[in-house]
C-alpha cells in the first residue's frame, strides 16, 4: 500500500500522504500546505479527502488552506463540530482513495472527535491504522487536553473514555497492522512517546503499557494520569484555532516578511508591544543581542518552545535571525498559530552592531571554569531542565528552576551576587538568561555546554530529589 509518513522534527509532527490510481489523502496536515500538493503532483494525483484525527492542540493545521488550493472535502470523526464546511464521518464510515478504501473508527479518549482511520489496500487487506494521539508508539495520548474547551469533561472521564477505545477499537485489530501515530518523540501531546515513529499493533501490545491486556480501567486511569505535566499554555489557542478557522498561511507570509533598518526595527520595537525574539544560535546571543530580546533559536526545539513561553498567539513579534532563514522562522511560529510577526530585522544582528546601537551580552563560563569556581558557588547553581532530567540526576544542591515555569520561580534567584544556571547541552539555559535579564536580572552566569559537560568535569551529582523541590 502507497502511504508516506512526513515527518518534522521540530513538531515531533507525522503528517501522511496515501495515493492510488490518481486519488491521493492527506492525514493531519501542517500549516504550509504546498508540499503536499507538490507530492501528489509528482503522482500526477489529485487530492481527494483531508482526514483530520482529531482538533490539534499543538500545532495549527493546514486542512483550511489545502482544501481552498484543492477542492479536496475535509473529514473529521463523529462528534466533531467546525465552524466550516466538513464532512462529519459515522463510525465506520468508508472512504475510496482509488483502488483504496479508509475507514473512520471513533476512538473518543484523548479527545471526544478523535477518529483512528483504518488503512485497506486495493486487495481488501487491512495494511494500518492511523492513530492520531488516540496510540502513539510506546504510549497513549495525554487526556487532559479536551477540558480546556469543555469543562465537564475531566481528564478522569476522558481516560476512561480511551481505556474503552482502545479495548473496543483497536486492540481487537489484526497483530499484523502497522501503526502509524501523529507525533513521536519529544511531543506535548504524551509522555513517553519512543524515538520510533511506527511499528506493528502486535508489538505495541506486548510493549505498550497501556495496552496491557490485564490492566483495570482503574489501573488504565491511574497511569496514564500520574506524572502528567502540565500542557503548555498555547494549546487551547491552537485548538479553537483549527475548531474556528484562520487566516490564509500565504497571506501571513506577505504580510510577516518585512525587513526592517536597524532605526526603523528600533523604533517599531519601541512604540508597539512586540517581543523582539532573536533566533540565532545561543553562542550568537550570548555574545551580543539586542537589549530585551528573547532568545529561541531555531536549530532546537524552536516552535514548541515559543507557544510554551510566549503562550499568547496574537502577540506581536519583531524578529531577528540568521540571514536567509527569515521565511523558515515565520513558516515555523505559523505553525503554532504565531501569525503577528510585524517584521525581521535587516542584515541582522550584524547590521544593528554597524549602526553603533545598545546591545547587550550573557556571562558565559566553561563547564571546566565552573569547576574551579564550585566550592565557592554552589549554594547559587540553578537547574533548567524538566523534572525528569533534574530528579534522574543533577548537580548536588542544584535549585529546580525549570524553564517551562521559569516566571513562577523569579523570587528565588539572588538579587546582587552572581548566579550560575545550565541546562543539559546549553540551548535551554540561555532562554532563560535572556527571560531573566529581560525582567531585570543581570547577575546571571551561563555554564556553556550543560550538564553534560559538568558532569565530565567531575562535579559531584546526586539523583535524590531535595524535599524543597518546586514541581
Amino acid at each position: 500500500m502507497k502511504i508516506e509518513q512526513i515527518y518534522t522534527g521540530c513538531l515531533a509532527h507525522a503528517a501522511y500522504y496515501i495515493e492510488s490510481n490518481g486519488e491521493a489523502a492527506i492525514i493531519d496536515p501542517l500549516r504550509e500546505v504546498q508540499p503536499y500538493i507538490k507530492r501528489a503532483q509528482l503522482d500526477d494525483a489529485k487530492i481527494k479527502y483531508i482526514f483530520e484525527t482529531h482538533f490539534h492542540a499543538d500545532f495549527v493545521s493546514g486542512h483550511l488552506d489545502l482544501q481552498r488550493k484543492t477542492g479536496a472535502d475535509i473529514v473529521f470523526g463523529p462528534t466533531a463540530k467546525p465552524s466550516y464546511e466538513a464532512i462529519i464521518a459515522e463510525d465506520g464510515q468508508v472512504f475510496e482513495i482509488g483502488n483504496y478504501k479508509i475507514k473512520a473508527i471513533h476512538t473518543p479518549g484523548h479527545t471526544m472527535e478523535s477518529t483512528t482511520y483504518l488503512l485497506i489496500d486495493e486487495n481488501g487487506k487491512e495494511h494500518g491504522i492511523v492513530t492520531g494521539d488516540t496510540l502513539f508508539i510506546g504510549d497513549v495520548g495525554r487526556p487532559d487536553l479536551a477540558q480546556k474547551i469543555a469543562s465537564d469533561l475531566t481528564q478522569e472521564k476522558l481516560a476512561g473514555f480511551l481505556f474503552d477505545s482502545l479495548r473496543n477499537k483497536i486492540m481487537p485489530l489484526s497483530d499484523d497492522l502497522i501503526v502509524y501515530p501523529n507525533h513521536g518523540a519529544g511531543s506535548a501531546c504524551g509522555k513517553n512517546m519512543s524515538k520510533e515513529t511506527t511499528d506493528t499493533l502486535g508489538n505495541q501490545k506486548k510493549t505498550n503499557y497501556a495496552l496491557r491486556a490485564d490492566m483495570t480501567r482503574e489501573e488504565f486511569i491511574s497511569e496514564l494520569l500520574d506524572g502528567l505535566s502540565a500542557p503548555p499554555g498555547y494549546f487551547p489557542q491552537n485548538v479553537m484555532m483549527n475548531i474556528q478557522g484562520y487566516e490564509s498561511f500565504d497571506d501571513v507570509m506577505i504580510k510577516s516578511q518585512k525587513p526592517l533598518a536597524s532605526q526603523e526595527f528600533e523604533a517599531v520595537a519601541n512604540e508597539t508591544e512586540a517581543i523582539v525574539l532573536d533566533v540565532r544560535h545561543q553562542n550568537d546571543f550570548v555574545k551580543g543581542h539586542i537589549p530585551r530580546s528573547i532568545f529561541i533559536g531555531i536549530d532546537g526545539g524552536f516552535a514548541p518552545w515559543v507557544g510554551a513561553l510566549i503562550v499568547d498567539v496574537s502577540q506581536p513579534i519583531l524578529i531577528v535571525a540568521p540571514e536567509g532563514r527569515e521565511e523558515e522562522v515565520i513558516t515555523r511560529l505559523s505553525r503554532v498559530g504565531f501569525d503577528n510577526v510585524l517584521g525581521y530585522l535587516e542584515g541582522s544582528f550584524e547590521a544593528w552592531k554597524k549602526e553603533g546601537l545598545e546591545y547587550d551580552t550573557i556571562s558565559s563560563i566553561s563547564a571546566q571554569e565552573f569547576k574551579d569556581r564550585y566550592e565557592e558557588v554552589k549554594e547559587e547553581v540553578f537547574d533548567v531542565r524538566k523534572e525528569g532530567e533534574y530528579n534522574s540526576e543533577h548537580i548536588e544542591d542544584a535549585h529546580f528552576t525549570p524553564l517551562g515555569a521559569l516566571n513562577q520561580h523569579l523570587a528565588e534567584f539572588p538579587d546582587k551576587k552572581p548566579f550560575y544556571i545550565h541546562c543539559a547541552g546549553g540551548y535551554r539555559s540561555v532562554i532563560a538568561a535572556s527571560i531573566l535579564k529581560s525582567r531585570g536580572i543581570h547577575n546571571i552566569v551561563d555554564v556553556a555546554g550543560g550538564f553534560s559537560e559538568i558532569k565530565s568535569s567531575g562535579i559531584p551529582t546526586t539523583n535524590f530529589v531535595c524535599p524543597s523541590t518546586v514541581k
